[in-house]
């Protein structure tokens, strides 16, 4: 047993300097790599989640503006209907107020030609009552004798 001990302990002593090299390529490689490779990772990580938040950000605010314009397309809209109705109101009363003036000023003619017919139509009826008058007196003088009063 002493033999196994004393071969156990030979061979510890024999890997004592594989185990320091061991240690020392472990420890150089969590100096010279792990830690450089970690640190770029978590900054190309922070990086891209950055990229990324900054994106969500961008598409919200494009979202936003988005909705702005077209509430204000729908209120411009909204306004440019408004006045068009507004104006084709205006333009209606306009219109009427034309077409009430015409009716006015041809009512007048009207009136003005109805009156000015009456008038000839009197002075007519004057004439025809004058003449009337007269050829009566005419048609008397013609038919009656001397005597009566006619001119024969």
């Amino acid at each position: 047993m002493q033999e196994i001990l004393q071969q156990v302990g030979a061979l510890l002593v024999g890997a004592i300097p594989t185990a320091l090299l061991f240690i020392v390529l472990v420890l150089a490689y969590q100096f010279l790599i792990q830690s450089p490779l970690t640190a770029t990772l978590k900054k190309r990580r922070a990086l891209t989640l950055g990229a990324m938040e900054d994106a969500r950000k961008a598409i919200e605010q494009a979202e936003k503006r988005t909705a702005e314009y077209a509430a204000r397309l729908r209120q411009a809209r909204a306004e440019a209907y408004k006045l068009r109705e507004e104006r084709m109101k205006q333009w209606n009363q306009e219109r009427d107020a034309a077409l009430e003036t015409a009716r006015k000023a041809a009512g007048n003619k009207v009136n003005q030609a109805a009156a000015q017919v009456e008038a000839e139509a009197a002075q007519a009826r004057r004439a025809i009552q004058a003449s009337a008058a007269e050829l009566a007196q005419r048609a008397i003088r013609a038919v009656l004798p001397a005597a009566a009063g006619g001119s024969r």
